[in-house]
């Protein structure tokens, strides 16, 4: 056992640096009783990628260590950490083994923290919990920096989700092509263009005897070597254009793995050899396409064979993939806001082939388009871009007002397409609506001068209870169609709510009918109901008053934009200054509880809305206790900008 001397030596260190700096000296005192001290010279490895997690954080207190990633042996700097810095929180949060090396930089003193007792620290203080929430966040944010900076500088063709999808595959391995078809160095470039065209392939591997890997040629050595050039070259060996030598690996490689190596060589082909060298048999090959597709769990993937899908039925298959996908990221940490964003984009994508081929079934049937303008509008969580699982639907339709005579025709129409679109939704997955707030029904497949008047009613004459139930249409996004229909009602909107001054004071008001259950777990909120007795309601409870929240402080700006309540919060911060700390948290908070949500959906095969509190371990207590925290000042704020303590009932 360390010394007092030792251990009131360490505490003063500790006391320096967050977020032991906002901490009791008894507390300070008690974790540096159990600090472990290690002094490290230059070049020595304190952990390396793919060891297992030890119970432990660490934290330099002289000197500097390196972190970073290996890809064939060639080493990539992620972050460089010195005096004061902790790394190593993966071992805090969860999770089997380290996904980058740590290496001493120059002769160190470390401390290594048991992970118990920062795990204590959170459960026990606020500022703790948000200090290594914060870490654990950064140091995902650091990794995902350095791939998306190397792409931008290599200027790949990839988009920046792209790039994030990759990292977040890091323990997905890339399967290599195995059926590799070959050649000779001495067959004739015309022979070797012949087989790429009846294999149908655009790269033939080039090999010896004993099948070593000597080059490679693709399609573009024939255009650039061959096509482009002058004189008969077609009988000339293929050892005279090859690319050669070619890159070999070995096999195994992850998907992080095989992006960071197309960044650092620009190469689009890795020959797997036996033992990743060129003097060894060749094994397989790994493509940029095989990178891609690998497992078919790539977003890109699945969104393009949703588009090329022909049936209904394919539908709910590639949505199954998402849900799958979905599972991956949540495993692996990655960001809500990316989740969201690719998971809305898929759903996005089903819908969109949903009313094609209802507008093609109903063709066939005899109903053509009336040719008038339309637009399919996606209702509540899913018009946030916030329905991560397949909970029920929510959308309507909206389209241009009918020449005069036409409009029953023209309704007609399009409640048919309502109906065949929701039916076809239901079958891949998505339940149907039990209060009716779909296009399937007359009352939401309207024109849109009754939408606009539906709008008008609800902000000019405003009844709580109707107010209730009409939220969920402010929360609109066109997803397809003539989104410019969508965008002049949203101007009619904002035309009515200047009209409508007390709309915002109700609107207000209704947003704080969910008080948050602050007393937690003294004076906990559950519900009462047989069928969800003693469960906690985290959609009416928790999300509601945010989502509530953003929508009204949105509207009250009048912001066109469709945005989720997070980007609201994130807008909302720039917008209001005074507000924009609690914004922020605000932000912070809602994304917490997506998470928690969809992890209580996926392990409950159901939507997440209820959980059983005993289910919840310490970090997610104290972050809940956190976020009904957050929710009781926004709610504050909101009751003091309108005055709603002047408003009588």
């Amino acid at each position: 056992m360390a010394s007092n001397t030792i251990v009131e030596r360490v505490a003063a260190d500790l006391s320096n640096y967050p977020p032991f700096d906002v901490l009791e000296p008894a507390a300070v005192q008690d974790i540096a009783s159990s600090i472990a001290i290690h002094y490290h010279e230059e070049g020595e490895m304190i952990f390396r990628k793919g060891d297992t997690l030890r119970e432990a954080a660490f934290m330099v207190m002289k000197g500097a260590v390196r972190l970073f990633d290996s890809i064939d042996g060639q080493e990539v700097l992620v972050d460089l950490c010195d005096e004061g810095d902790i790394f190593g929180v993966r071992a805090i949060f969860g999770g089997s083994i380290y996904m980058l090396s740590a290496q001493v930089a120059e002769e160190s003193l470390i401390y290594e923290m048991p992970a118990e007792k920062v795990r204590a620290l959170i459960a026990a203080s606020n500022a703790v919990s948000m200090f290594f929430a914060g870490e654990f966040a950064k140091s995902m944010q650091v990794m995902e920096r350095s791939l998306t900076n190397a792409f931008d500088q290599h200027k790949l063709r990839y988009s920046e989700q792209s790039c994030r999808s990759f990292l977040e595959h890091e323990t997905l391995e890339v399967k290599p092509v195995t059926s590799v078809i070959t050649c000779a160095p001495d067959i004739s470039i015309l022979d070797a263009a012949k087989i790429m065209s009846d294999c149908n392939i655009g790269s033939i591997l080039v090999v010896s005897r004993n099948n070593h890997p000597l080059g490679i040629i693709t399609d573009t050595d024939l255009r650039k070597k061959v096509v482009a050039q002058p004189g008969a070259v077609n009988e000339r060996p293929v050892r005279d254009i090859m690319s050669s030598p070619v890159y070999t690996i070995t096999g195994n490689k992850t998907v992080a793995d095989m992006v960071m190596l197309m960044v650092k060589t620009k190469l689009r082909h890795f020959c797997v050899t036996e033992d990743g060298t060129p003097d060894s048999a060749l094994v397989g090959i790994i493509s940029e396409h095989d990178i891609i597709t690998s497992e078919g769990n790539n977003p890109a993937v699945i969104m393009k064979e949703i588009m090329a899908s022909e049936q209904v039925g394919q539908l709910k298959v590639e949505r199954d993939k998402a849900e799958n996908l979905l599972r991956i990221y949540i495993r692996q940490d990655v960001a809500v806001h990316f989740i969201s964003n690719i998971i809305t984009e898929i759903n996005d994508a089903v819908i969109v082939k949903a009313i094609r081929f209802s507008i093609a079934a109903l063709e066939l049937e005899g109903m053509r388009m009336p040719g008038i303008p339309f637009c399919w509008l996606s209702l509540g969580s899913e018009g946030r871009k916030e329905q991560l699982l397949r909970t029920d639907q929510d959308n309507a339709l909206l389209y241009a007002d009918p020449p005069s005579g036409r409009e029953k025709e023209t309704h007609a129409y399009f409640v048919a397409l309502g109906r065949k679109v929701t039916g076809m939704l239901e079958q891949s997955g998505f339940v149907l609506c039990p209060a009716e707030v779909m296009a399937s029904n007359d009352e939401w497949c309207q024109p849109i001068s009754v939408w606009i008047g539906y709008f008008s009613r609800w902000i000019l004459t405003p009844e709580p209870k109707a107010l209730m139930n009409a939220t969920i249409f402010f929360d609109f996004r066109p997803v397809y169609g003539d989104t410019t229909l969508a965008a002049e009602l949203k101007k009619g909107i904002f035309e009515e709510m200047s009209r409508g001054r007390g709309f915002l004071e109700f609107f207000a008001k209704n947003a704080l009918q969910n008080p948050p259950p602050l007393g937690f777990f003294r004076n906990f909120l559950v519900e009462k109901s047989r069928d969800h007795a003693n469960e906690f309601d985290i959609k009416s409870r928790a999300m509601m008053p945010l989502s509530d929240a953003a929508r009204l402080l949105i509207y009250e700006q009048k912001i066109p934009d469709y945005l989720s309540t997070v980007e609201r919060f994130q807008k909302l911060a720039d917008l209001l200054p005074a507000e924009k700390d609690l914004c922020l948290e605000a932000a912070a908070a809602y994304e917490f509880l997506m998470r928690l949500r969809v992890v209580n959906g996926l392990e409950q095969g159901g939507s997440g809305r209820y959980i059983k509190p005993e289910s919840l371990n310490k970090i997610d207590r104290q972050m809940l206790r956190n976020v009904f925290s957050t929710i009781g000042q926004v709610q504050k704020t909101l009751n003091m900008r309108f005055q709603l303590d002047y408003i009588r009932d």
